[in-house]
């Protein structure tokens, strides 16, 4: 798959106890943009945050939370990403997405890389 130079990121704000049909969302968002042949997908976890409720979401031993914060960025072309917002909007209740441009320097698979196996 090529990659444009001038790309888009896509960066999506979630809780990790929020759901999409009785799955973790985080895990339905990747997917589903692995199914729509998108470039690729991190999840990254934070150990603390808050949101539009102003609620503190920490991984603080003596405040344990269960819905620590994650973000979700997927790269691509902009035309791409515009079509999954539309199916993201349908899964989402409530978070945060932006949207920016990126300069892509590189975009290759490691030579020796294991395949990983399909879920």
């Amino acid at each position: 798959m090529h990659l444009p130079q001038d790309a888009m990121l896509l960066r999506v704000f979630v809780g990790e106890s929020d759901r999409w049909n009785h799955q973790p969302l985080y895990e339905a968002i990747v997917l589903k943009a692995r199914e729509m042949h998108l470039a690729g997908a991190t999840v990254l976890r934070g150990p603390m945050g808050f949101g539009k409720s102003s609620r503190l979401h920490t991984a603080k031993i003596l405040r344990l939370s269960i819905d620590l914060p994650l973000v979700i960025e997927i790269v691509d072309s902009e035309e791409k990403l515009n079509s999954f917002l539309s199916v993201l909007d349908e899964m989402m209740k409530g978070g945060l997405v932006t949207l920016e441009k990126v300069k892509v320097i590189k975009y290759a698979a490691a030579q020796d890389a294991p395949q990983s196996p399909e879920i």
